[in-house]
């Protein structure tokens, strides 16, 4: 069979393979811990369900318009107004089935063939394939050496040529849980500005810090909001992730275009899920608070326990992943040999670092709890001394072979 050229220029998600791949052998009879997919271990807030309820019980579940509903897009706005600090209007929103689909869409309405976007890295991967499916070219711009996780400024500004279109950024950061500085965002927005570039700032994290905030770039200036499209949605503040639900909130004229790619492409987003996601916006769940110091605590448990195993790790500051340096244990096949062999010998899954761009590192997801992490960094520890204990009983190169 022949397929669109666009097919082939896209690979299979990782993480859902991976994750894939942990159900097969669990069914099959195996223990396996996954750290692989980043899924809230909560149930979604009691005012989410009940909305939810409520309105399947209502009977009214039909199409609504493609840019969501009005009062789902007024809540959104009011949210945005709110917590970015810079005043959102409802036509400035458009709600879509996930974030990814809010992303899918600005990027689809950006990108021509043969722009660039610059992505710095880590990044998730989903960020490259998105790009290149629209015609256009990922330009992936290593973190800085520093610790492999905060993004180069000069790195940056060096990979702007004559058909960048865009800058992609993630704070807090999926893989490494990073979340930029004040001085960071500023600077990819002084960039911006003068390079007439658009900012397309994923914060689908942003709710989830642990101290301090995680600011937007459309939140810098008026000049910045008007070039910046944010990317937010429901699935990890409200552990919404079955639900399907995000949007999209930028200058009238791109949050129009989506919509409008939208009506043709996939329809109307869902019409529970939008009901249970304004509930969720006009209420402040008290889950939300619990959710976010259980995070904080696993995650301090996952960092002490890497640091015992000798692994450097930066210390994350927002959503629920670490990052640690595995560089001592890899092999030729990189991180993904090592996260292969780990499957294998222990029933443990993470994620290698290469689906991110930075092959030195992997990632682990503190969505689990407390008991199967500390078993999850059993299994770790064990592999490792198994690996290093291999290595020693080789014999010793010769350094004229």
């Amino acid at each position: 069979m022949r397929f669109a050229r666009r097919i082939d220029r896209i690979e299979p998600s990782i993480t859902l393979a991976l994750d894939e791949k942990a159900k097969a052998l669990r069914a099959a009879g195996r223990d396996v811990i996954s750290m692989a997919v980043g899924e809230p271990d909560f149930p979604a807030p009691e005012i989410v369900q009940a909305a939810a309820v409520e309105k399947v019980r209502s009977g009214d579940v039909r199409y609504t318009p493609a840019a969501g509903t009005p009062s789902l897009r007024r809540a959104v706005a009011e949210h945005l107004t709110h917590s970015r600090r810079t005043p959102y209007a409802a036509e400035e929103v458009t709600i879509c089935h996930s974030a990814k689909h809010a992303l899918s869409g600005a990027i689809f309405a950006l990108v021509e063939t043969g722009d660039e976007v610059l992505v710095p890295l880590p990044a998730w991967a989903s960020y490259f394939d998105l790009v290149r499916c629209a015609g256009g070219t990922p330009v992936l711009v290593p973190p800085s050496a520093h610790d492999g996780v905060r993004p180069d400024l000069a790195a940056l500004a060096r990979a702007v040529t004559p058909r960048t279109r865009a800058i992609l950024i993630n704070s807090p950061n999926n893989p490494s849980g990073y979340v930029y500085t004040r001085a960071e965002i500023e600077g990819v927005v002084r960039l911006a500005l003068e390079r007439d570039l658009w900012i397309l700032s994923d914060e689908i994290y942003r709710a989830l810090v642990y101290g301090g905030e995680a600011l937007s770039p459309a939140s810098v200036s008026p000049e910045a909001r008007a070039r910046t499209a944010i990317v937010d949605g429901a699935s990890k503040v409200f552990a919404m992730t079955g639900y399907r639900i995000g949007y999209l909130a930028a200058p009238r004229p791109l949050a129009a275009a989506v919509a409008k790619l939208h009506s043709q492409t996939t329809g109307s987003p869902n019409a529970v899920s939008q009901h249970a996601f304004e509930a969720a916006l006009r209420r402040t769940p008290p889950e939300l608070e619990t959710m976010r110091r259980a995070f904080a605590e696993r995650r301090d448990l996952l960092l002490a326990g890497l640091a015992d195993l000798g692994l450097p790790c930066p210390r994350p500051a927002g959503a629920f992943y670490v990052f640690p340096d595995v560089s001592a244990h890899l092999d030729a096949r990189g991180s993904i040999g090592l996260c292969d062999d780990l499957l294998e010998q222990q029933d443990l899954v993470l994620i290698p670092g290469a689906a991110f761009g930075v092959d030195t590192h992997v990632r682990l997801s503190y969505a689990l709890s407390r008991e199967t992490i500390q078993e999850a960094l059993r299994r770790l520890g064990t592999f490792l001394a198994e690996r290093r204990a291999q290595v020693g009983s080789q014999p010793a190169r010769s350094k004229n072979q």
